[in-house]
């Protein structure tokens, strides 16, 4: 089936796990184990029969995970304190990097993506803790971090609300979702690790309420994108087309969030509002399963994962390879 013609009725979602809080980010191993961000804890696991153990005591907004290759570390950004944590699997965890360049902490440190050259890669959405003001009156305070073995450092600012971060198959770009453009952009990596100029990926603004949050590539090098707000999925083909593989629209409600967004006196509450009958407020997507063809969805509204079977096998991730 083409991505043209391929659509998911938000009705037939199947789900996995419970009990869970604002499991924004989530990470599937080959073996089936998948983990999520949980504001109960840090982390919770859900082993392949099911059963869930709640990890860590970060509190505060867990969201972006990475794992290291050998599956034996956990990297978690916190959105609500501002640092990253790493972890292994029994639950023990330590900071990771909580200041750069003078800023202690980071800011909303949103994500972390590792890659091929175990490099870590940082999105921090707004240097404002709590971060609400920068989604209620959007500013350019966003950074990229790049740790590697020279230490850490700023690679690109001036970024409304950068979201999730990750590289193409050959990872000769850095994408990221920058959320109060509600588009995707992109930047060339160079040997060194530091970036080219920005780039907006085809075909830019995507349109009322279409506020970008996590991403993930396939296989043929298309982006599948959460839209938060919109309560979707959609995919980005290479060409700049954009299909609409989910959606569960509360059209009203995006009508209230986009008009106080734009008079400046938009709240949490206007965006929890959007959420859908099927399917709140979804933040990321991640490939999973034995073929990578099964899809997980984290979120902001939700107390478990909705799943849904793809055409097309994800590209694996640095810790499937």
């Amino acid at each position: 089936m083409s991505l043209q013609d391929f659509r998911v009725d938000p009705s037939t979602l199947t789900f996995v796990g419970r009990d869970l809080a604002r499991p924004e980010s989530v990470l599937a191993e080959p073996d089936g184990t998948l983990w999520c961000s949980d504001a109960r804890g840090s982390v919770t696991r859900i082993a392949p029969d099911g059963t869930q153990t709640l990890l860590g005591s970060q509190g505060h907004e867990p969201n972006g995970l990475a794992m290291s290759a050998d599956r034996q570390t956990l990297y978690i950004a916190n959105f609500g304190d501002g640092r990253v944590y790493q972890m292994d699997r029994e639950g023990n965890e330590r900071v990771f990097l909580d200041s750069i360049e003078g800023r202690s902490p980071l800011g909303a440190a949103n994500f972390v993506f590792i890659d091929s050259r175990d490099r870590f890669w940082i999105s921090v959405s707004t240097l404002e803790i709590p971060w609400w003001p920068a989604a209620q009156r959007p500013r350019p305070d966003g950074y990229i971090i790049l740790v590697d073995e020279n230490g850490a450092r700023i690679v690109a600012d001036g970024i409304y609300f950068p979201n999730e971060i990750r590289m193409n198959h050959d990872e000769s770009y850095l994408y990221v979702a920058e959320t109060m453009k509600r588009r995707m952009v992109r930047y060339p990596v160079l040997p060194d690790g530091s970036l080219g100029p920005q780039e907006v990926v085809p075909p830019g603004d995507l349109g009322r309420g279409a506020y970008v949050d996590g991403f993930a590539f396939d296989a043929e090098g298309n982006i599948w994108v959460t839209l938060l707000v919109r309560n979707e999925v959609v995919v980005i083909t290479p060409d700049g087309d954009v299909y609409t593989v989910l959606s569960d629209v509360n059209e009203a409600a995006i009508d209230n969030a986009e008009a106080k967004l734009e008079d400046g006196t938009l709240t949490p509450m206007d965006m929890f509002a959007c959420a859908g009958p099927h399917l709140q407020l979804p933040a990321s997507i991640t490939f999973g399963g034995p073929d990578l063809r099964t899809v997980y969805l984290g979120s902001l509204g939700m107390n478990r994962l909705p799943t849904f079977r793809s055409p097309i096998p994800g590209l694996p991730m640095r810790h499937w390879r």
